[in-house]
């Protein structure tokens, strides 16, 4: 089962965090991934788009996968669908980022375990922009 952090845990991870890797980030200012990414970058937070489709959104260059990430990460947004993110998960772990945060309507209980089995901090089925706002 999934169990997310609290609200008020949410909050404060997200106060310590800076950098925010965002997964499935489109370059369409339609589409929900951009507008949230947007808003987050706004806020503050340094977005690094990872998409191996598109060569730039908001911008900042485009990378093809989590691993190609230079330095630290705190936050790995996934705006891909549920059944991507076991792999998604994987990758994670091998970059070593803080935080896994699925976007609102985005879960998958076996990524969930999976992480949590290495004892990172999992958040599924969340708008990163609605914790955000509800907790600044």
């Amino acid at each position: 089962m999934i169990e997310n952090p609290s609200r008020e845990e949410m909050g404060q991870m997200l106060k310590k965090s800076k950098r925010i890797a965002v997964v499935g980030l489109s370059n369409n200012p339609e589409r929900t991934s951009y507008m949230v990414s947007k808003a987050m970058q706004d806020s503050g937070y340094e977005i690094i788009p990872v998409n191996p489709t598109v060569s730039e959104v908001l911008g900042v260059k485009a990378l093809k996968a989590l691993k190609d990430i230079e330095g630290h990460v705190d936050i790995v947004n996934v705006f891909r669908r549920s059944e991507f993110l076991p792999g998604i998960a994987k990758e994670f772990a091998e970059i070593d980022a803080d935080i896994f945060w699925a976007q609102l309507g985005v879960e998958n209980e076996e990524a969930y375990d999976y992480l949590k089995e290495k004892g990172y901090t999992v958040i599924m089925d969340r708008c990163i922009k609605v914790e955000h706002a509800l907790t600044k």
